[in-house]
């Protein structure tokens, strides 16, 4: 008997321990959720400053002169009016302008993180510059005609006329602009590899200045020694032009977020804006003074030409910069506690 009530008490115990349990609060760990992915660090606008330096790639500079005037050519050697004659070919030349300077400014942009890995974006910028070149060739020609011939041999009147010139060209810009599409992919969440390409604009400004020299010989039948001889004075040509100029670009680079809106690239990028045209006059006049036998006499010569000056603007550009992103987010993960 006892031995029943004692077996219905240890039950009886441990049922109300059970229910005792079942009604303590209970204490669970936190469950960590997956972060969802990292917000695009890039999109948004930006702005910046720049600073570099350029190097002239077109160096090779032609100048190509034509006769304006010559009355010693169209007169005395009997020339066509107009013809290059021996002062149009001496300022005809090439020179080696080779351009070069710092370069400097600003930038503003847009970007748009196309998922993960990829960037696009529109970017302007525009620096002043200090790109400057010159450039100088010497020329030399000669010219010659015997207009009264009389008889093989024995003529009556020979002309011998030689010139030279010295001629310097200078060329420089002072600001340089850009509009670009950018298109990058992210080699990490916060290194970018770009491509660039788009409009380039810029001021360009380029002169020539020319000095010049004639001499002139009349002989009158040189046979028996009867001449007259001249010295050409020494003339100046000058011309100077500047535009605005419009062209293309194309380069690459690279850009970092180093710290929270704040990132530092560096890029590279060829431009071309064409050409500027400069168009100078080159003029000498002087007195032709002699003697034919025991007869003096005189006459005034002067001869003019006009030349064009093309100046190829292109070149490297090498930067490095530094942006202010306004729309930068930092990448955080997410604890949930239930």
């Amino acid at each position: 008997m006892k031995t029943k009530i004692s077996l219905v008490a240890l039950a009886t115990a441990l049922s109300m321990g059970a229910s005792f349990a079942a009604d303590l609060p209970s204490r669970k760990a936190p469950v960590y959720v997956a972060p969802p992915p990292p917000p695009t660090l890039w999109t948004g606008f930006y702005a910046g400053l720049n600073a570099g330096y350029d190097w002239g790639i077109s160096t090779n500079t032609q100048t190509v002169a034509g006769g304006l005037y010559d009355n010693y050519a169209n007169g005395i050697l009997g020339l066509p009016f107009g013809s290059p004659g021996a002062m149009s070919l001496a300022n005809s030349g090439n020179a080696n302008v080779n351009r070069s300077g710092f370069i400097g400014g600003g930038q503003i942009g847009y970007n748009y993180q196309w998922g993960p890995s990829f960037v696009v974006g529109l970017e302007a910028d525009i620096q002043g510059a200090g790109i400057r070149g010159n450039g100088s060739f010497n020329g030399i020609a000669a010219d010659s005609a015997t207009p009264i011939p009389f008889l093989p041999g024995f003529p009556i009147l020979t002309t011998n006329r030689s010139s030279f010139a010295s001629t310097t060209i200078e060329a420089h810009q002072d600001w340089l602009g850009t509009v670009n599409a950018r298109v990058g992919y992210l080699v990490t969440p916060t290194a970018l590899l770009y491509v660039r390409g788009g409009l380039a604009y810029g001021g360009a400004q380029a002169s020539v200045t020319s000095v010049s020299g004639n001499n002139a010989t009349l002989n009158f039948l040189p046979v028996l020694g009867f001449a007259s001889a001249s010295f050409g004075a020494l003339g100046a040509g000058y011309g100077t032009n500047s535009s605005t100029l419009v062209g293309w670009n194309v380069g690459g680079g690279a850009e970092w977020m180093l710290a929270p809106n704040w990132s530092v690239k560096f890029e590279a990028f060829y431009y071309d804006l064409g050409s500027l045209s400069v168009n100078a006059v080159h003029q000498v006049s002087y007195g032709l003074g002699g003697s034919l036998g025991p007869f003096g006499f005189g006459r005034d010569f002067g001869w003019a030409n006009g030349s064009q000056t093309n100046v190829r603007m292109d070149g490297v550009v090498a930067r490095v910069g530094v942006n202010y992103h306004f729309n930068w987010a930092a990448p955080a993960a997410v604890l949930a506690k239930y």
